[in-house]
């Protein structure tokens, strides 16, 4: 450990290996950090939280504080940081309730500075989220999702896997796996097609995606219709079923955001659907 200028470490703190903790910092009783950790000035880390290796946290972090929650009464919970995730200036990030017990931030995560994330809320690995995004409670993100700027989320809302958000978003339902949404209200905009070949996904599997998407958004059917048109017309593929189980599930909590129906063509205010 690395231990430079004035800090407020409690010595039943258990910090591991290689640790930098800069000036400034104050880490609670219950606190837990892996190996390689760097912790910026003026960093407080609070009881309750549980960072991975090689984490970075940048200066006037506030990481683990209590629930932002009128129900909370004082209970046992945590803060889970995953393994090479990065916090930057002034983000902050609470602890859960006895809802679920903890609130999760998955391995390779980037929060960009002022981003909150509330109580229970889970962060699936290898997202971002840009600046001032701000999750509300009890929120899942999923696995390499996008969050631009100023995106706020509302409490119980559901983000699919490898789903890009336009900055200045206000997310009130739910956005399916491997799409772009935009616009106020948040509408279906196209799927994340660049995202999804920078991970690996082929042609024919971003083709068989859109093709689904293009049902479910673009027709001018309504979920009942479009789902059993997917089950009937589409090949079931990881990604068919993946999607047809978010919807489902979707339509039975928060619903999901709107599409488009179909109008001249496929071009809808001037702009190409895919």
């Amino acid at each position: 450990m690395n231990y430079n200028g004035l800090r407020n470490v409690h010595p039943e703190a258990k910090i591991g290996k290689d640790v930098v903790i800069e000036n400034f910092v104050s880490i609670g009783k219950d606190v837990v950090i892996g190996d390689g950790a760097w912790i910026g000035p003026h960093v407080t880390i609070m009881d309750g939280v549980r960072i991975g290796n090689n984490c970075k946290i940048f200066p006037g972090a506030v990481v683990g504080a209590i629930p932002q929650d009128l129900k909370f009464e004082g209970e046992s919970s945590v803060l889970e940081i995953g393994n090479n995730v990065t916090i930057r200036e002034y983000c902050t990030l609470n602890r859960g309730t006895k809802a679920s017990d903890h609130t999760v931030i998955h391995d390779n995560c980037l929060l960009m500075a002022y981003v909150h994330v509330a109580h229970d809320c889970v962060v699936g690995r290898n997202s971002i989220l840009a600046n001032n995004v701000n999750l509300a409670g009890h929120i899942t993100v999923g696995e390499f999702v996008v969050l631009g700027g100023l995106v706020a989320v509302h409490q119980f809302v559901k983000i699919g896997d490898h789903a890009m958000v336009g900055g200045g978003s206000l997310v009130r339902k739910d956005i399916p796996p491997y799409v772009k949404a935009a616009r106020d209200p948040l509408s279906y905009v196209g799927i994340n097609s660049t995202g999804l070949k920078r991970r690996g996904f082929s042609v024919e599997q971003v083709n068989h995606i859109q093709d689904i998407y293009r049902i479910l958004f673009v027709k001018g059917f309504n979920t009942t219709q479009a789902l059993r048109e997917i089950e009937d017309q589409i090949q079931s593929t990881t990604e068919r079923n993946k999607i047809l189980d978010f919807v489902k599930i979707s339509s039975q909590n928060r619903g999901l955001m709107k599409g488009f129906r179909h109008l001249n063509g496929s071009r809808i205010n001037g702009q190409t659907i895919d």
